[in-house]
């Protein structure tokens, strides 16, 4: 079973986001008969076959096990994936893009380059795995409380100076057997948790 499943196909992403089959899918961590699941989510064995059926024909679920009851055969089906992400590649040429977006400061501009990385890291990920390598990658995930608009403004203007001169220095066009990376950062402020209202 992999960590995270992108899913790139507009049919499968339509089968995926079904409410019932969303939450089959989330069931389905631990392998499971129709009849289990039935029971699980309070619909009748037959609706719960018809959308495992579904996922089952895009790839979403697989069959894990087979257990012989008397002289029925049980079929006990697992996810292919703990969780999944519907790549926005999936939207085809109404994908979010970030060349279509001019203002960089933008919130939209924001959510193109996340769009993007999705893209093409689960494209990468998909062609290591045939491969059979290892996709070499680096993620930074940090929290900072600014004390003011005028400190933040004073951290992206470092942050944009060391990012600049470290790229500058370890940057070469020709370099033979090189490769381009792609480095995006961004940030944007913490949504803020709502607080329970009083009844």
């Amino acid at each position: 079973m992999l960590d995270v499943e992108v899913i790139d196909d507009p049919a499968a992403a339509a089968v995926a986001l079904e409410p019932v089959r969303s939450r089959l899918l989330a069931e389905l961590s631990q392998p499971a008969s129709a009849a289990a699941l039935a029971q699980r989510v309070g619909i009748p064995r037959q609706k719960v076959n018809y959308h495992l059926r579904a996922l089952e024909a895009h790839g979403l679920v697989r069959q894990a096990e087979t257990r012989r009851w008397g002289g029925i055969t049980e079929r006990l089906l697992v996810a292919s994936a703990a969780s999944y992400v519907v790549s926005p590649g999936a939207l085809g040429p109404a994908a979010a893009d970030p060349v279509r977006r001019a203002d960089r400061l933008s919130a939209s501009y924001l959510i193109a380059l996340a769009a993007r990385v999705v893209r093409e890291v689960s494209s990468l990920v998909r062609r290591s795995e045939e491969a059979d390598k290892r996709l070499p990658t680096l993620s930074i995930d940090a929290e900072i409380r600014f004390r003011s608009p005028a400190e933040r403004a004073a951290f992206t203007r470092e942050l944009t100076q060391a990012v600049t001169q470290l790229a500058a220095r370890y940057h070469d066009e020709h370099a033979p057997g090189g490769r381009p990376h792609r480095l995006v950062v961004v940030a944007h402020p913490l949504p803020i948790a709502e607080e329970p209202q009083p009844e």
